[in-house]
């Protein structure tokens, strides 16, 4: 694809494939470390860029600082590809300010997002392809975020077994600020124990210490590493493998996402002892600490792990929080003055329900999600008799569907809210289940029905 990128890189690389050289690096330890010490020809190579272009141009994204597109990235490398990779080679590639950007996070407060130019994330998607089967190969197995063929169910169903086996107490660890807080030493250490490439290491820094640009002020950063950029989990999780390997040589059982780590142990006491030992043990050796007012020990059905709540006996629910995010996202798309023709909101609420309920499918929940379809049926029948605004249209629609003409014309004159009115007995008989099956509304209750079929015990409940 990115034909105009071709070098001399190639013919540096050897004869041997890439696949085979990134197998080989996989295998670098700190005393064998000359695996690790050419990466920048692999990373330049054509086929490697044009894996990284076709990631970056799929995952779309926002424009950085220069206001470049995705849909501008492909004409600015054929006529730039050779200045960026001899950059590349050289050590020499400067990384431009990333676009600091601050989104609320659900439990209040806000999270900083840096978003890197377009070039930027070109250039770290590459480098990541490089790096990763080098290090993720080595992460414990009890690392269950941002990796390869890993995910939240994962690490939900290892945290279920985990409960199953009698360790009913958790060790709730959030890091206060994780992204902000990330030593660039530290981590530069952790990462100069397998590579070995000076212009890479070089490279990275520099990635870590570029400016990021906050409402018109640019700050230099001495520490932290903004998410939104390719690199940042990987990096994210070089620096915390040395919290699993802890956890690992003590013998705990744990399951980490990202920042957010569980530990399980057997009793209070045993979790408040572990509590404060990895306290002392991010400080000391990571230079982290601990969000004190969310971080807590206690039975795991008084906490909630990725969104799930785990009882005692291991099943999973959803936690309230998130039943409460998932109600104030349906309000919001059904709310009565938004002037959306009632059909197109069916269609947005079908692709959120689909995905929430995707995410959910491991939960024990069918009543919640029952009461949740009657929840949202009713939402849709009052945002349905508010577009007819007027009493004469409002009995006139009610007429349409079946419903007499003194009971519509009597709810039609109820001086109650739309709200009050979509609880009628007669709105209930016209706006029936069948009439929003008809209308393709999605049911959470039958999606989740159809789920479990296709999971396995013990999840299949």
């Amino acid at each position: 694809m990115i034909n105009d990128i071709n070098h001399g890189a190639g013919g540096e690389a050897g004869s041997g494939t890439a696949n085979l050289v990134v197998q080989q690096i996989s295998m670098a330890t700190d005393v064998n470390r000359n695996l690790a010490n050419n990466l920048m020809e692999r990373i330049c190579e054509r086929t490697n860029l044009n894996r990284a272009y076709k990631r970056v141009k799929s995952n779309k994204g926002a424009k950085g600082v220069d206001g470049m597109t995705v849909d501008e990235l492909l004409p600015y490398l054929k006529e730039h590809g050779a200045e960026i990779i001899q950059s590349l080679l050289s050590g020499n590639y400067r990384p431009q300010t990333v676009r600091g950007v601050e989104i609320p996070k659900p439990n209040g407060g806000k999270r900083l997002l840096g978003i890197p130019t377009v070039l930027d994330r070109f250039v770290q998607q590459a480098i990541l392809q490089i790096m990763e089967p080098i290090f993720d190969p080595t992460f414990s197995e009890s690392s269950f975020g941002f990796r390869p063929k890993r995910s939240a169910h994962q690490a939900l169903k290892s945290a279920s077994e985990h409960v199953k086996s009698g360790l009913i107490v958790v060790v709730d660890v959030d890091l206060e600020k994780y992204f902000d807080r990330v030593n660039h030493d530290i981590l530069m250490s952790r990462i100069a124990r397998r590579i070995g490439d000076r212009r890479l290491l070089k490279i990275l820094r520099e990635f870590l210490k570029a400016g990021i640009l906050i409402d018109g002020v640019c700050m230099r950063r001495k520490e932290g590493t903004p998410q939104g950029g390719p690199l940042s989990p990987l990096l994210s999780n070089i620096l915390l493998d040395e919290l699993d390997k802890e956890l690992e040589r003590r013998g705990h059982k744990f399951c980490r996402y990202a920042d957010d780590c569980n530990i399980y142990v057997r009793t209070l006491q045993a979790g408040k002892r572990v509590m404060e030992s990895i306290k002392q043990f991010l400080g000391k050796r990571l230079k982290l600490r601990i969000n004190e007012t969310k971080s807590a020990v206690a039975l795991v059905e008084e906490r909630k792990f990725l969104g799930y709540r785990i009882y005692c006996s291991g099943n999973l629910s959803i936690a309230p929080e998130s039943l409460k995010r998932m109600r104030t996202k349906v309000r919001k798309l059904t709310k009565r003055n938004r002037g959306v023709k009632f059909e197109r909101v069916i269609v947005e609420l079908n692709e959120y329900l689909r995905g929430w309920l995707n995410y959910f499918q491991l939960s024990n929940s069918r009543t919640v999600l029952l009461n949740l379809d009657q929840w949202l049926r009713r939402r849709l029948r009052s945002y349905r008799l508010k577009q007819c605004k007027r009493k004469h249209a409002t009995a006139k629609y009610l007429m349409q569907l079946g419903v007499s003409k003194r009971n519509a014309w009597e709810i039609a004159g109820l001086g109650k809210s739309w709200w009050s009115k979509s609880r009628n007995p007669a709105v209930h008989g016209a706006m029936t289940t069948k009439w929003f099956e008809e209308l393709k509304l999605f049911s959470l209750k039958e999606r989740f029905v159809s789920l479990k079929a296709q999971l396995k015990p013990p999840y299949a409940k």
